[in-house]
């Protein structure tokens, strides 16, 4: 078993049950710090149910969930575990369409909340840097003076993604990042998240086999609120259980 010293999420026996249907049932995943993982299964396998765990949302009957090795989410709420550097990203983009790209990200600097009058120059240029290289990451300095709602559904996204970085969370969760983009912006999408992913941890939780195969991860399918299989996604694809329950259909 890995250690969990060397974790960024350590989930061990984890099940939930909602009405008796079992959501999640005796899940075990482990993520170590500055992996990305990629989550597969069908619609019902627990996916969203993990995440709403991880994040405080829904808090599970039994087992262990830890993140950055010591800190038991379990006894966190969703603010609280916000603040520890756990960032979401729901499937629909949820940005503020009347303003632009640029005040989207400074809205979300971490920083922002925190800032002392007195240090309000040093303050205003660190932000501006750190917006300035978040605008390069997600692939938009060009459109930063533009409305929020001018922006294709792809770069919506990448707003919301930049928006989570500004809050400098050590793992990522983000749900179908490629709902709905275009083949080019699927491309680029997995190029950005595998930048992101040379400094931060990353889960990502996708039905699109085409991108999962860009990211070039380590695959864990999900069925029935626990893991099916996992390993590359040429082991995951063929494996005759995921074939049969998700790939197959």
């Amino acid at each position: 078993m890995t250690n969990r010293a060397d974790t960024i999420l350590y989930l061990d026996g984890v099940s939930v049950a909602f009405d008796g249907f079992k959501a999640i049932n005796n899940l075990s995943l482990v993520l170590k710090k500055g992996e990305m993982r990629a989550i597969i299964g069908p619609n019902g396998a627990g996916k969203t149910t993990m995440m709403d765990i991880v994040t405080g949302k829904t808090r599970p009957d039994d087992g262990s969930v830890y993140f950055d090795g010591t800190v038991d989410l379990t006894t966190h709420d969703e603010a609280e575990i916000a603040i520890l550097g756990i960032g979401r990203k729901f499937q629909k983009p949820t940005v503020f369409e009347s303003l632009t790209v640029e005040d989207n990200l400074a809205l979300a600097l971490s920083g922002s909340r925190r800032v002392f009058d007195k240090l309000f120059r040093k303050a205003g240029t660190e932000k501006d840097r750190r917006i300035r290289e978040i605008l390069e990451t997600i692939r938009l300095t060009h459109r930063r003076d533009w409305l929020a709602a001018r922006l294709s559904h792809g770069q919506k996204q990448w707003l919301e993604i930049g928006m989570l970085l500004g809050q400098d969370p050590k793992l990522l969760l983000v749900d179908e990042p490629v709902a709905g983009m275009t083949d080019a912006e699927t491309e680029e999408t997995a190029r950005l998240l595998r930048e992101i992913s040379a400094s931060h941890s990353v889960i990502v939780v996708e039905h699109d086999m085409h991108f999962v195969r860009e990211l070039g991860v380590k695959v864990t399918c999900l069925h029935e609120g626990s893991v099916l299989s996992e390993g590359s996604l040429d082991h995951v694809s063929s494996d005759p259980r995921v074939v049969e329950v998700y790939l197959g259909r």
